[in-house]
């Protein structure tokens, strides 16, 4: 059973940065798909951006520029650097990690990111 644990969460004003970071259990880390997602009140959780297991990257058009996906094998860690916050950011964000040799997927607890004056 992979195990992921996300930090970093906090409260942060308009225009600053964050840092979350998701520690994973289990050996095969370095070949997982891992990605980080969000779900604010009232709306549905969305993909934020994702990492492959050659490091390959993807990122929701709302983000682009602002927000950088990154992994450490070494730590089996990923990370989502986070600039230029907006208000419209502040959600609970969760990490996310498919093992393709399982097919398994696996969910983080959450981290709630707030954007305030």
């Amino acid at each position: 059973q992979v195990q992921l644990v996300e930090s970093g969460g906090g409260l942060v004003q308009p225009g600053g940065s964050l840092r979350l970071s998701c520690a994973a259990s289990g050996s095969s880390f370095r070949t997982y798909v891992m990605g980080w997602y969000r779900q604010a009140p009232g709306k549905e959780r969305e993909l934020v951006a994702s990492i492959g297991s050659g490091g390959s990257t993807n990122y929701a058009d709302s983000i682009k520029g602002r927000f950088t996906i990154s992994k450490d094998s070494a730590k089996s860690t990923v990370y989502l650097q986070m600039n230029s916050l907006k208000a419209e950011d502040t959600a609970v964000y969760y990490c996310y990690g498919f093992d393709p040799l399982t097919t398994g997927d696996y969910w983080g607890q959450g981290t709630q990111v707030t954007v305030s004056s």
